[in-house]
């Protein structure tokens, strides 16, 4: 029998969030890419394993599932240093996109180099064989279209490889990743599970269960309101909008870019300059340090007027509403001013995390509690067919 490694995977379109095992390893890697040659050149090469492997992510992703095949990538922080760097396009369907993949393998084939040794796995050389049971979701409007299914049949039962080339520590390892079991959930349920349940999907929040509320989860791409009564999402209540912060921080940066000539390397380091402790809204121009809060709450007040939009036209459907949780990367960028709109406006009773891990990371750790859940009852019937007698004939 197969050693299968628990992989929860939240492919966000700022970044992706992975946590593996028993809670012993977690990612977050930039949702940046880049086609690359197989000779990247190094300064100091012979330096090269001395470096964070993170910071070099350098692949060949070979896999049936991709449109393009054999293809050789640039990934995360490097990538964001490529003149030809990508990311996730608005109007794109994350279960369609080769990004999606080549990110989601990045992340499992470092686990399995990382975790050497201790995870279990087959190594013969310099391959190792990686089987995971992967928890991971996709965006409510995809689901509702059927797009789970096509996603999860193109990974499962085939063998994908990731082959590390000019990667610090890691050259020249490959890993052939198989799945045993996909279980991919609506973002908007995901939401709630981690709102509600600890690791054990034991209740821990006895004030939200039996309420009705909404969650509305911004994210780069995408915005999901979740509709929970009698502590289950209305499937048909709930809806999934095209709109998400990646348009506006992509207009901040041309914006930046044609004003003060500035370029910036990613839509991350526009939420970098939105969020950061000091100095946020600034800038430095030619060693200047220069405020660009024109730019930013413009735009942003822009963008938080539409999704405050979808909020009041949700919440009217829904009347006897109770609480609206704003959760997902996006709603850290927009929290002032929805939180300014509301006062001034309807005064909804709307909540936040004030904890910037949390919001960021609830979708990997919502996937991780129910594909642990998961594995731990598929587990217990084998074990409990295992321990019945065999009848005689």
């Amino acid at each position: 029998m197969t050693n299968s490694r628990i992989a929860a995977v939240d492919v966000g379109n700022d970044s992706i969030k992975a946590i593996f095992g028993k809670l012993d390893s977690e990612l977050n890697i930039p949702n940046v890419i880049a086609r690359d040659v197989e000779d990247r050149p190094v300064i100091g090469i012979e330096e090269l394993d001395s470096k964070n492997p993170l910071e070099g992510i350098h692949i060949r992703v070979h896999s049936p599932a991709l449109k393009e095949n054999n293809a050789i990538y640039r990934v995360g922080h490097l990538a964001t240093k490529s003149d030809n760097a990508t990311e996730l396009d608005p109007g794109s369907s994350k279960s369609e996109e080769d990004q999606t993949l080549v990110m989601l393998f990045s992340a499992l084939a470092l686990d399995a180099v990382q975790k050497d040794g201790s995870t279990g796995f087959k190594k013969s050389g310099s391959v190792i064989d990686a089987n995971y049971t992967l928890g991971t979701g996709l965006p409510l409007r995809e689901v509702k279209e059927g797009k789970d299914a096509g996603y999860r049949s193109k990974l499962l039962g085939s063998v994908h490889q990731v082959e590390f080339l000019v990667t610090p520590k890691y050259q020249g390892q490959k890993v052939n990743i198989k799945f045993d079991e996909i279980k991919v959930y609506p973002e908007g349920f995901a939401a709630y599970i981690n709102l509600v349940m600890d690791n054990n999907l034991n209740i821990i929040n006895k004030d939200l269960i039996d309420k009705r509320i909404l969650i509305q989860d911004i994210g780069g791409l995408s915005t999901d309101i979740a509709v929970i009564k009698n502590r289950n999402v209305d499937d048909d209540k709930a809806q999934g909008f095209n709109l998400g912060v990646s348009e506006a921080l992509e207009s901040i940066r041309e914006e930046i870019r044609s004003k003060h000539g500035v370029e910036l390397d990613s839509r991350r380091d526009v939420v970098e300059i939105i969020t950061k402790k000091n100095d946020r809204n600034h800038i430095m121009v030619k060693g200047s340090r220069t405020s660009v809060h024109d730019i930013t709450d413009r735009i942003l007040l822009d963008l938080a007027k539409k999704q405050y939009r979808l909020l009041r036209n949700v919440w009217q459907k829904n009347s006897q509403t109770e609480i609206c949780y704003f959760v997902g990367g996006g709603s850290i960028v927009l929290k002032d001013y929805l939180k300014t709109l509301n006062n001034n406006l309807d005064g909804y009773n709307i909540d936040f995390f004030e904890d910037e891990k949390e919001s960021i990371w609830m979708m990997a750790n919502a996937y991780y509690k129910l594909i642990s859940d998961f594995s731990r009852r598929t587990n217990k019937d084998k074990a409990d067919q295992d321990k019945k007698p065999v009848k005689a004939n």
